[in-house]
């Protein structure tokens, strides 16, 4: 008997299919400049042209208010809610969200009491001198007055 062992391995040779060679798509990388640039829409009329360029604002984002918009603002609202409007309507009205309103009323200073006081004593002092003033003038016209009567 033939042992398998010594037998001689017949080596068949498989010629390898062949290879179908795909070319290689080559991705054109575009550089972060070029992401971040937005692309001209194309338009067909002129007149959605000129609503594009009316409007840039609603692609800014948010919009930022002076400290005077702020206090403005934060009056018409009061005057709005002492007016009988709720504070939702009036925010509302205002443009701005309740939370917004809510942050700059916190970050407002309130109105210093000791300056409506120190208005009220100059007021008061302006008072009593035109007072005195008054009653000077009455004194010496009233003081003609008698001359010229003869009393």
């Amino acid at each position: 008997m033939a042992n398998s062992l010594d037998a001689e391995p017949v080596t068949t040779t498989t010629q390898p299919a062949a290879k179908v060679e795909m070319p290689e798509k080559k991705k054109a990388k575009r550089s972060p400049k070029a992401k971040a640039e937005p692309r001209p829409a194309a338009r067909k009329n002129a007149s959605a042209a000129s609503k594009a360029e009316e409007a840039p604002a609603a692609t800014t984002g948010r919009k930022t208010y002076s400290e005077k918009e702020r206090a403005e603002m934060l009056a018409l609202i009061q005057k709005s809610i002492s007016g009988g409007a709720t504070h939702k309507s009036a925010v509302k009205q205002a443009g701005i969200s309740e939370q917004t309103y809510y942050q700059w009323k916190k970050a407002t200073p309130p109105a210093p009491v000791g300056d409506d006081l120190k208005d009220l004593v100059a007021l008061e002092e302006e008072n009593k001198r035109l007072k005195s003033l008054l009653a000077e003038r009455l004194r010496k016209e009233n003081a003609e007055l008698k001359r010229k009567l003869g009393l």
